[in-house]
């Protein structure tokens, strides 16, 4: 409802299995984007176990979306939104945050994890697949971080963690512009880091491998026919080949990570770029 302000979390009026979690991010409001599966629907699980209220953005079935997004509420006692902007565009982005400021009074984390892909030679890649991957991968990032940083630098408190990928520390064949997106956003990454040192705002980059997550898993089936393996051929000569752990990443483990840099005790963590690869950037 616009020109609502909702108060800090009383978590005493909630039951008691809800009052023994950790409401470390009570009173904040995070903006988690991709997130209406996936990572970026764990980690909003995860800020909101931990006490925050979450705006979830993404594409998917309404009533699917709806039906996170009452679950996700009722589960953690928390205000819990959905905002379905077009993050390749600029003046969608803005209205969403303006949407969200009129509500919350801004956005104190920002989780940038909207992302697209497109795999294909560089002579043969699609200059639209280019163009998009990217404006979702890269530019909108600059869009949200700009929009998200006033109400940041007025709270002098803020945390934004870019999802980027093991692809912004190294490279892969046929993935050139997901890959110059991910290295890009961890250029950006340690600019604003540092633009922000000293206004109580943290900006950092985890970079997570492949992670088991529903669209992985349908990559699956479709790799082992259309290179005539079987499927375990696909996970740990394809998919896996680069980890020494031969095993997947959790959207978990992600989350986790995600939610130790939105607290207090990751203050003096910023400009990071974190692997979470299973000793891929290792090599």
């Amino acid at each position: 409802m616009r020109g609502t302000r909702h108060p800090p979390l009383d978590f005493r009026r909630y039951p008691i299995h809800l009052q023994r979690e950790n409401f470390m991010l009570a009173g904040k409001t995070a903006l988690i984007t991709g997130s209406t599966s996936g990572i970026g629907l764990g980690i909003a699980e995860q800020f909101a176990r931990a006490g925050a209220n979450a705006v979830l953005n993404g594409m998917g079935d309404a009533v699917e979306i709806e039906a996170t997004r009452k679950r996700l509420g009722e589960t953690h006692g928390v205000v819990v939104r959905f905002q379905g902007a077009d993050m390749s565009r600029p003046g969608a982005i803005e209205a969403m945050f303006r949407a969200i400021g009129d509500e919350f009074g801004g956005v104190d984390i920002l989780v940038n994890n909207a992302g697209i892909q497109h795999v294909a030679p560089i002579d043969a890649f699609p200059p639209e697949k280019w163009d998009a991957i990217i404006a979702i991968n890269l530019t909108a990032a600059f869009h949200t971080i700009r929009h998200a940083l006033p109400a940041m630098r007025q709270k002098r408190w803020g945390r934004i963690i870019q999802i980027a990928s093991a692809h912004a520390l190294v490279a892969s064949p046929f993935k050139s512009a997901y890959v110059a997106a991910k290295h890009g956003i961890a250029g950006l990454t340690k600019t604003v880091a540092l633009e922000v040192a000293e206004q109580g705002i943290t900006v950092n980059a985890i970079c997570p491998s492949y992670v088991w997550t529903p669209l992985v898993e349908k990559q699956v089936p479709e790799t082992a026919k259309a290179r005539g393996i079987s499927e375990t051929e696909v996970i740990n000569n394809v998919l896996l080949a680069a980890q020494p752990t031969k095993q997947f990443v959790t959207i978990e483990q992600v989350a986790a990570l995600a939610d130790f840099l939105a607290s207090d005790a990751a203050a003096s963590i910023t400009g990071a770029v974190l692997p979470v690869d299973g000793g891929w950037t290792a090599h």
